[in-house]
């Protein structure tokens, strides 16, 4: 069993790659692969590029396991799932509520800390419930995700809080000068 924080991948030459292992560092690297213009490719260069301290240290041939090591390190040491759920959160849209429900869980402000292993950080937000906001948010998004009935509560909620609880479309920047397009025509 390992119980130690990583700070390094071993890949198969042996070596072990520095990673910058921050909470605030991977957060930046999902940002960056989320953005609905990139490739696959050009995700998986991102994770090199943010994720390896000395990304350009690393065999050409060895980028695919890197980028495996690294998939594998951002989902807390397990691989993620091969087939996804429903999505029920984003790291982006949810962060202002997902803070506070972490410095509830971690007992301090995170954001002041110097430095916080991403491990560290998702154990922290594996801990998030009862009655916060963001569990509260991500209750309703999987009821209308479901197509299960919110209570009354629910309703009001979802009614004021509409911004908040739809996840935001990630439009290409195609999708969004095509529907920049249509709207000029229609006005």
């Amino acid at each position: 069993m390992n119980t130690c924080l990583p700070r390094a991948l071993e890949l198969s030459d042996g070596q072990e790659y520095p990673i910058n292992c921050g909470f605030r560092d991977i957060l930046n690297l999902f940002e960056a692969m989320n953005d609905p213009d990139a490739t696959p490719q050009e995700r998986g260069y991102y994770l090199l590029v943010i994720l390896y301290e000395d990304f350009e240290t690393i065999p050409q041939e060895l980028w695919e396991e890197a980028v495996e090591k690294g998939l594998w390190f951002l989902n807390g040491g397990t691989m993620p799932p091969k087939k996804e759920g429903p999505k029920l959160m984003d790291w982006g849209q949810d962060l202002p509520v997902i803070i506070p429900s972490i410095n509830r869980v971690a007992g301090t402000e995170v954001r002041e800390l110097p430095d916080l292993h991403w491990w560290t950080f998702l154990g922290y937000y594996q801990e998030i419930g009862g009655d916060c906001t963001f569990a509260q948010v991500v209750s309703i998004r999987d009821k209308l995700q479901r197509g299960k009935p919110l209570d009354k509560a629910e309703r009001e909620y979802y009614r004021r809080n509409r911004e908040m609880v739809d996840l935001q479309t990630k439009r290409t920047t195609q999708e969004e000068a095509f529907l920049a397009k249509i709207t000029k025509k229609k006005g």
